[in-house]
């Protein structure tokens, strides 16, 4: 039963932090917002690696917390919306056939179109669908290029399932495996997500930095 409290704790949620959007949903609130982050344009912002990171810590939490997770439904739930997100966005790709990204006015949504298109020239289906999982708005953008592009159905979903498992699974783990090794380690979960977003953009930095040096290359070789 949800309590007035409760009640207004959903409402006054802050979706762009883990802790507040865990203390709001639970459990489901993982899977629902893997789910959007992977399946739908709009969900790009959503933080993934951070959720799963905190989820997987909060898991080994004891005592009258907040914030209270049991780890095997965590996994399940996260499991499931990265796939089945993935999965969605592929298939409104291959429908709307890249209309919903070509009209998008998002700065950061187009350069994480971009960021797709370059792995998925350099390494490949099978590389770039893994690969994506773990580099944010490019693990959004991916799905529903890859159905624009016709990517076989087979080809996506053996490698989606892999990433994606890697990706949500792994995190949480990492997650859980901190929490159970470091006492008190919930005074230290603030810098700890601040490290897990950092960590998460330092792709985004790798490959900007070689797609600077490749066009420096063009342009002096002209």
């Amino acid at each position: 039963m949800t309590t007035p409290s409760h009640l207004a704790a959903q409402l006054a949620v802050n979706v762009l932090d883990a802790h507040s959007l865990l203390a709001a949903f639970g459990v489901l609130g993982v899977g629902v917002v893997l789910f959007a982050e992977t399946g739908l344009l709009v969900g790009f912002f959503l933080p993934g690696d951070s959720l799963l990171f905190t989820a997987g810590l909060l898991c080994t939490r004891t005592g009258d917390q907040a914030v209270k997770l049991s780890l095997v439904p965590l996994l399940v739930a996260a499991a499931l919306g990265a796939l089945a997100g993935a999965q969605c966005g592929y298939l409104l790709g291959r429908k709307a056939g890249g209309v919903l990204i070509a009209r998008s006015r998002s700065r950061r949504l187009r350069e994480g179109v971009k960021r797709a298109e370059e792995l998925l020239e350099r390494y490949g289906y099978a590389k770039a669908v893994v690969l994506a999982r773990f580099v944010p708005v490019v693990r959004t953008v991916l799905n529903p290029m890859a159905g624009a592009l016709e990517v076989p159905v087979r080809t996506f979903t053996l490698w989606q399932v892999i990433g994606g498992l890697a990706w949500s699974i792994g995190l949480t783990l990492a997650g859980y495996a901190l929490g159970s090794s470091v006492p008190n380690v919930d005074r230290y979960l603030l810098p700890l997500v601040a490290l897990i977003v950092v960590l998460s953009l330092v792709p985004l930095l790798v490959e900007a930095l070689h797609a600077r040096r490749r066009a420096d290359v063009r342009g002096g070789s002209k």
